[in-house]
């Protein structure tokens, strides 16, 4: 756990001095043995420049303004531990591992998201993970549209000794990921992760394409895909909040993986996500190791932008 705290440390707040965006020369907000008048003003556009969005900006100026109009923050630490507060009532209840049931076989996973957010990267990784833990795991290659998209799944298959279904470049998606699902019952195999075709939220004719392997997977298992994985990429910001909203729309989601924290000195749209989408936040990827691909913990999290103890 120490491990971890210190990589979630160590990748927000890259270049800060050891402290994060939200609490790098937190002190200077005091005038006295006060807040000083612009502080609120200052932590508002800390967390706008962040990327942590309006309304999760606003709602978390005003759980700190309420304190201070209580006169319950009169010094740092009970600034820091506002912050905190607040920050986890926020995040925890979006903080939720993803669980695979013993008695769902094969589990199928869809995996969704724009093209340049990691997302055949965090398939690799999500196949190791789930390795480690003693599944079988089968990689279905949806993405048939972009080129070089099948060779470089294949490339995590064999990096993480994974076996893969593909049928090449041009074939039908909802057929590759179908066979897939079908082989892994076939072989006892424990789950399924589908790669699919990355798209712009705004193209409505791409997320019919989506909506249609959910409806022919859905001939497997009516149930089926038992998660739909969105991945966004921490670095761009709003952007990643409006994909959420309109893949979410589009498919209905069910959980989040947030890529490259480790590119950004900000990840504050974690925050935009908790507050709008109310969606949980699965995995969030610290760095390009097989590795870096960790369970979403909002207590780690809020501990590597507040620092201190809390004591």
């Amino acid at each position: 756990m120490a491990d971890l705290l210190s990589k979630f440390r160590t990748t927000l707040n890259k270049g800060l001095g050891g402290d994060s965006w939200l609490t790098k020369d937190i002190s200077t907000l005091f005038s006295g043995a006060a807040l000083s008048a612009d502080a609120l003003e200052e932590l508002e556009t800390r967390l706008l420049m962040a990327d942590a969005g309006l309304e999760a900006t606003q709602w978390l100026i005003d759980k700190v303004r309420a304190d201070v109009d209580g006169g319950r923050i009169k010094t740092e630490k009970q600034l820091r531990d506002a912050l905190r507060k607040a920050l986890l009532e926020l995040l925890q209840p979006i903080a939720k591992p993803l669980k695979i049931p013993a008695f769902v076989r094969p589990y199928i996973l869809f995996v969704v998201g724009v093209n340049g957010v990691g997302k055949t990267t965090t398939i690799g990784k999500l196949a190791q993970r789930f390795k480690n833990d003693k599944l079988s795991v089968l990689l279905a290659a949806g993405d048939t549209f972009r080129a070089a998209a099948v060779q470089q799944l294949t490339t995590w298959a064999e990096r993480t000794g994974t076996p893969i279904l593909s049928q090449g470049e041009g074939a039908d998606s909802a057929s590759v990921i179908f066979d897939a699902v079908q082989s892994a019952k076939a072989r006892g195999i424990d789950m399924v992760i589908a790669d699919t075709a990355g798209r712009l939220h705004t193209q409505s004719h791409l997320m019919e394409e989506l909506r249609k392997i959910k409806r022919v997977i859905q001939k497997h298992d009516a149930f089926a895909p038992h998660e739909v994985l969105l991945v966004v990429d921490a670095t761009t910001g709003q952007n990643a909040l409006n994909q959420a909203i309109q893949f979410h729309e589009a498919i209905g989601l069910t959980g989040i993986a947030v890529t490259k924290l480790d590119g950004t000195a900000k990840g504050g749209i974690l925050l935009a996500i908790a507050r709008r989408m109310a969606l949980p936040i699965r995995y969030v990827g610290l760095g390009e190791a097989v590795d870096d691909l960790e369970v979403f913990d909002a207590g780690l999290y809020v501990e590597s932008l507040i620092g201190g103890t809390g004591a």
